[in-house]
């Protein structure tokens, strides 16, 4: 993807992100960097977060998308735009258009949410299914905006959105002066291009900090003149980016301290802690400069840290699987195996024993029918709530000293 706006690193310029924010002003939410004590607690680090996933489309990205419609001259406009996304960027892109009168067509791929395809719809804009990746899409989109004559709005390479995702770097450093680091998730870059522009004009002494996921480490591959491949099926899909940007690319060069790299496991791990501890939402990528904090907690231990929450658009599927893994990992959720002879009762008093130890039993599978199962035998899969880890080793203990033969089972484990 290219873009008319995609000139050179000399143009993405503080008093350009200046001028963005005042057009932005009144358009879309100053979002609040606020204090989070628990996430303090919890990394060692003294933790503010930014809410972007207070903006109406639940997302950084109407910043700049706004930024860029406004450039646009009355025929552009008129002759309308085309944007390929398959989440964030699209409902920005349509969201904005459909307040400025602007016709906007976005390209997504089919095997797109529904629920993004109908977000991206109820904000006005022309909806085309085409190609089951963002590449196939893209292509359609080529054929679509040559044939019409539209305009493209570049999801990131391209300096009019710089300049607009950079007004977060105004408003974090407005809100907290005395930040230390700024941690910002990585896709195409233009989120962290803009805000570290912004940042070291206004504070030459912070750092800011980029976080990629491992499956997608495109730009910590540019950054470090490492060959990378990007590939894989990541729960930061809004940071899965195989192209980044040649623009963000040399602002990133040029402003950026450091990238980190986050493991799936790390970034759940985030999503869950922001949902539990913070009481908020966030999406995979959202969530990945809380990874980071966690991968290397003294990497940021007692500094002063602001954390952007890009986006919080996640599936609530997606979200209550993780829920329900965090609580397994924490030993809170507990999922075993139990050998018993086929008699009456024994379920009774498997139950008894967990209840009589103030565990709570949430699901129980009984297998009798199995031929890896005794004719005279049965076997009960019994998954029960814990206080903690301690407490969920001691109800197994009882069961044990009981003779019941206890196996561990991963949570969703089932018999073969």
């Amino acid at each position: 993807m290219t873009s008319a706006g995609a000139t050179t690193a000399d143009n993405v310029t503080f008093d350009k992100v200046q001028e963005a924010a005042a057009l932005l002003k009144g358009a879309v939410i100053e979002t609040p960097c606020l204090p989070a004590p628990r996430l303090s607690q919890l990394t060692g680090a003294d933790v503010f977060v930014k809410y972007e996933n207070m903006q109406v489309t639940g997302a950084f990205k109407e910043r700049g998308a706004l930024v860029k419609l406004s450039s646009l001259t009355a025929d552009e406009k008129k002759r309308g735009v085309i944007a390929v996304s398959a989440g964030n960027h699209a409902q920005g892109v349509a969201y904005h258009a459909g307040r400025l009168g602007i016709p906007a067509t976005i390209v997504m791929p089919v095997l797109t949410p529904f629920v993004k395809i109908s977000a991206t719809r109820n904000h006005g804009a022309e909806v085309v299914l085409a190609g089951n990746t963002l590449a196939e899409a893209k292509e359609e989109a080529d054929r679509l905006a040559e044939q019409n004559n539209l305009v493209w709005v570049h999801p990131y390479d391209d300096a009019h959105v710089i300049h607009g995702q950079g007004t977060i770097g105004i408003e974090m450093l407005a809100q907290q002066p005395d930040l230390d680091v700024l941690v910002v998730p990585i896709g195409g870059g233009g989120l962290i291009a803009g805000i570290a522009t912004a940042a070291k004009a206004l504070k030459a002494s912070v750092e800011v900090i980029g976080v990629e996921t491992t499956l997608y480490p495109g730009m910590w591959g540019a950054f470090y003149g490492k060959d990378v491949r990007c590939e894989g099926a990541t729960i930061a899909e809004g940071i899965a980016v195989r192209d980044i940007g040649v623009l963000t690319t040399e602002v990133v060069k040029r402003v950026v301290d450091d990238i980190l790299l986050v493991s799936e496991s790390s970034i759940e791990r985030a999503i869950n802690a922001y949902l539990t501890l913070q009481r908020t939402i966030a999406e995979g990528a959202g969530a990945a400069g809380l990874a980071a904090l966690l991968t290397e907690p003294e990497r940021f231990a007692g500094k002063r840290v602001g954390l952007v929450l890009c986006g919080g658009n996640i599936d609530p599927r997606l979200l209550s699987k993780i829920v329900v893994r965090e609580l397994a990992r924490d030993g809170k959720l507990v999922s075993i195996r139990i050998d018993t002879p086929d008699r009456p009762g024994v379920l009774g008093e498997i139950a008894t024993v967990i209840g009589d130890m103030q565990g709570n039993v949430v699901d129980v599978e009984h297998h009798r029918l199995f031929l890896n199962v005794p004719a005279k035998g049965a076997t009960l899969d019994v998954t029960f709530e814990a206080f903690d880890r301690p407490h969920g080793e001691r109800i197994v203990a009882a069961l044990r000293e009981r003779a019941f033969v206890v196996r561990y089972l991963e949570i969703g484990e089932r018999m073969d």
